[in-house]
Parts: structure tokens; sequence; C-alpha cells
């Protein structure tokens, strides 16, 4: 290396001294330079201040490399006889100083990354909470009170760190929406188990109702047909009284006539009576059935739509397992893809660490034009 070329910073570059600065080895010295000033020291990632000063050293690489970088190809276009030599000495000098620049900014960009997985998981778990309280139908106060008493159960502690109050005013006001929605669950079941025990009453007393007029209807019946009776036994003994004296033995045989046909109708009332007590009976045995029918079908009805809402809540668990094995799944499947990436990286002589730091940067897609396909 000449004195020349010693004394010559990377501000100092251009057309006059390109040719000394511009050869085989010859932009080796700013590279270590620039290493050595962002190598000297190593910031706090604990501290903003220290996550600031890697950027700011990161982005100090951006600008030397593209300090060296302009002028270099400035005189290239004026040495078109040796773009070779230039080219691969750029080349190589850009690539170390973007590895340069990668190494030196991956300590914030793991920070970065874990950060992020952390203030998603708090975000993913307050979210969660705040779905408790959707429900795609109606739920039963059975229901929502097995969800209250498990929202109850959840300790909002230090482990939720600075969203510890958020969690907190998040867990309250789903509490609150689901106690409103459970008192409202609960009184709408009510109401609709009475208005199941009134249809059943009203049912029964309109049975009771119309076995009554029945039986008003038949005892009506046979008042009635004993009027007419007696209105006829009284034409027939005064026709008898006419008949008497003209033929008082015919009298006789009409007169036991009219006996025997008075006994076979008072039997036939008795028996008309007796039929009506019957069917009397029966309607209200009827009516107690069909009362006991409607009761015991209301507690099956019941009992169906507690079974629906146990298996819609069976399938709703199922289907959030069902999802979280298939993050679990994809985010394994990731893992592989870029591993082999990787793996097919080191093959050229890479390093695992250079491998993975382009890896990382093609997924997070700072690279344009290139996509990594999962």
């Amino acid at each position: 290396m000449s004195a020349q070329q010693q004394v010559i910073k990377i501000d100092d570059i251009n057309a006059e001294n390109a040719p000394a600065i511009y050869v085989a080895g010859g932009l080796g010295q700013f590279f270590e330079a620039v290493q050595a000033e962002v190598t000297a020291e190593v910031p706090d990632l604990t501290t903003r201040k220290g996550r600031e000063r890697i950027a700011s050293l990161a982005a100090k690489v951006s600008k030397s490399k593209t300090a060296v970088e302009k002028p270099g190809r400035d005189y290239l276009k004026r040495l078109k006889e040796m773009p070779k030599v230039v080219e691969a000495e750029l080349r190589d000098f850009v690539n170390k100083m973007d590895a340069l620049r990668d190494a030196t900014r991956q300590p914030l960009t793991d920070w970065e990354q874990k950060e992020l997985a952390r203030t998603d998981a708090h975000v993913d778990a307050i979210q969660r909470i705040k779905d408790l309280a959707i429900f795609d139908e109606a739920p039963t106060s059975g229901h929502l009170a097995s969800v209250i008493a498990d929202l109850e159960l959840l300790e909002i502690g230090k482990s939720w760190e600075e969203f510890l109050a958020e969690a907190a005013q998040v867990k309250d006001q789903t509490l609150i929406k689901l106690r409103g929605l459970h008192a409202e669950r609960a009184r709408h079941e009510a109401e609709q188990a009475e208005l199941l025990r009134l249809r059943a009453e009203a049912e029964a007393q309109a049975q009771r109702d119309r076995d009554a007029q029945i039986a008003r209807e038949a005892a009506e019946a046979e008042r009635e047909a004993a009027v007419r009776r007696e209105q006829e036994l009284r034409d027939q003994a005064a026709a008898a009284q006419l008949a008497a004296e003209q033929a008082a033995r015919d009298a006789e045989a009409e007169a036991e006539r009219q006996r025997l046909q008075l006994q076979l109708q008072a039997e036939q009332a008795e028996r008309a009576a007796a039929e009506a007590k019957a069917d009397r009976i029966a309607a209200e045995q009827r009516a107690e059935q069909e009362r006991q029918a409607a009761a015991l079908q209301a507690e099956r009805d019941i009992e169906l739509a507690r079974e629906d809402e146990r298996r819609r809540a069976d399938a709703a668990a199922a289907e959030i397992l069902r999802q979280q094995r298939e993050r679990e799944a994809d985010q394994a499947h990731k893992v592989k893809i870029m591993g082999a990436a990787k793996e097919a990286l080191m093959s050229m002589n890479i390093t695992e660490e250079l491998a993975k730091a382009i890896v990382l940067k093609i997924a997070r897609r700072e690279v344009p034009n290139i996509t990594i396909q999962f």
C-alpha cells in the first residue's frame, strides 16, 4: 500500500486520485477503517440510546459504502479498458460492506423481532378476551354463566407487562357485557317457560270449558225431553178421560200400555244421564293427560335446547383448537422452508450467520423481486 493510499480518506476520494484507489485490493483500507469504527464500541441494547446508536452505525456503513462506490462507478465509466478489475473489486467491497452493515444491525434486528413477538402475544390475548363476548347465535344463560366464571378466574398480573392496564380494562368491560347478556338471556328464558306454562293451563281450561258445555247441553236436552214426555202424558190422560165412558176396558189396557212406556222412557233417561256423566269424566281425564303431555314436551324442548348449546360450545372449542394447530403447523412449515433455504446458501461457502441473515431479509421482503415460497 502506498503512502498516498494511506492518507486518503473516504471523503477525499475524487477523480484525480481514483487511479490510485480503485485497484486490486485498493478498497480494503476503507472497509477496514469503517469496520474498525463500527466495531470499536458495543452499544447497550437495553437502552433506547444504545439501539439508536446501532442504527446510526449501520447507517454510517451505508453512507460510507455509497461514498466509495459512487466515485468508483464514475471512474469505471472512464476506464472501459479495465472494467472487470474495478467491477470485481467493487462487488467484493459492496458485499463486505452489506454484510458488515447487516452484522452490525443484527442485534437490533433480533431485539425488534423479539419485541414484536412479545407485544403481538399480548395483543392476541387481549383480543381473545374481547371475543368472549361475541357469539354467532344467541347463547343460553348456562353457557354465559360458564364463560363469565372462566373469565373471572383469568389473572391479570405482572405477566401482562405494559399491557396490564389495557388487559384489566378489557376484562372488566367484557365481564360487564357478559353479565348484561346473561341477565337478558335468563329473563328471556324465564319468560319463555312462563309462556309455555300459561299456554298449557289455557289449553287445559279451554278443554274443561268445552266438557262443561257438553254436559250442560246434555242436561238441557234431558230436561226438554222430560217436559215433552210430561206434556204427552197429560194429553194422553185427557184423551183417556174422554174415552173412559165409552170403553172402560180399552182405557185400562191403554193405561197399562202407558205405564210400560213411561217405565221404558225413565230407564232410557237414566241411561242417557249415565252416559253423559261418563263422557264428562272421560273428557276431564283427556284434559289432564294433555296437560301432562304438554309439560313433558316442554321439559324435552328445554333439554334439547341445552344439548344443542353444549354441541355448539364443543364445536367452537374444536374450531379454536384446529386453528391453533394450523398456526403451529404453518409456523413449523415456514421454519422448515427457511432452514432449507439457509442450508442451500451455506452450500455456496456462505457462513451460517450470513445465510440466516439473507434468508430472514428475503422473508421480510426487504430484497426487491425475491421471495420465499412457503
